[in-house]
């Protein structure tokens, strides 16, 4: 595929990644600083990513724009890049439910643009890393190319909009789901007293589990982020017509962890405990 100019709205750790992959495929990768932070400002200089300051200006210069930002603010977004007359392909990375994503393809068509549904399952790609990019909409067979040669794996999906989508939701309702369930699990054994014992238990009989518990004080910094990806994850369950509750009670779980965004180090599990008893 011929070299494209492509905008990151917003480079995160993990849309920071997609954009030096996607450099050093030879595209020119453009973003807009205006009204981000210094931590992203830092992320997309230490990229390469060239700073074009405005989102206007973004939307002008690219015909490819991935938005990769938190769920709740992908809608949004799109409305802000639809209102700059952004007529090329939009790709929307985010973690949102089916119908979410459907909601957002129509604000960009409906003001020229082409849309593409896009489901990350993995860790921001560096070396080492395994992830995949799943596409779906009648142009993602033109994005996938885009990411030949690069540590993240581009899989273009048969079926509507709404299936890169549905299938990350489905990923992450375990995953993260489960991340979830175990941290409350042992905060309720922490204040039965019975932690210690559960912890012999499992490991006679779900040797996997006790590593799997602690995975919260590597999530905790994320958890800000991860509450609306459950309520999105819940929206999609009740689309359904399966219960929402679990996932609203893991948006729950992720709330009560929010304080620790950005801080220097991942929380201990006896700090994750503690916040999640403070909430009662």
């Amino acid at each position: 595929m011929k070299h494209e100019t492509i905008a990151i709205l917003h480079p995160g750790e993990m849309g920071a990644a997609i954009g030096a992959g996607l450099i050093e495929r030879g595209h020119r990768v453009v973003w807009a600083s205006a009204g981000r932070s210094a931590a992203t400002r830092r992320r997309a200089r230490n990229c390469g990513l060239e700073d074009v300051e405005t989102l206007a200006r973004a939307a002008q210069s690219a015909g490819i724009v991935f938005s990769v930002c938190p769920p709740h603010a992908a809608m949004d977004l799109a409305r802000a890049v639809a209102g700059c007359g952004f007529g090329g392909i939009y790709v929307d990375a985010n973690a949102v439910s089916a119908e979410t994503t459907r909601e957002v393809g129509r604000v960009v068509e409906a003001a020229g643009a082409s849309y593409v549904d896009a489901g990350i399952i993995g860790p921001p790609p560096i070396p080492g890393a395994s992830v995949r990019l799943y596409l779906c909409g009648s142009r993602a067979e033109e994005i996938a190319p885009l990411f030949e040669g690069c540590i993240m794996r581009a899989i273009a999906l048969e079926g509507p909009v709404g299936a890169a989508s549905a299938l990350k939701v489905c990923y992450a309702a375990w995953n993260k789901g489960a991340t979830a369930l175990l941290a409350g699990i042992r905060a309720l054994a922490e204040q039965e007293g019975v932690d210690a014992a559960l912890l012999a238990e499992w490991k006679i009989s779900l040797p996997d589990i006790p590593k799997r518990s602690e995975m919260a004080t590597v999530s905790a910094r994320k958890a800000w982020r991860w509450i609306a990806e459950m309520e999105e994850i819940a929206a999609s369950f009740e689309a359904a017509g399966l219960p929402a509750g679990f996932h609203l009670a893991a948006a729950d779980i992720y709330r009560r962890l929010e304080d620790f965004k950005d801080a220097a180090k991942p929380p201990t599990l006896a700090e994750v405990t503690a916040a999640l008893l403070r909430g009662r």
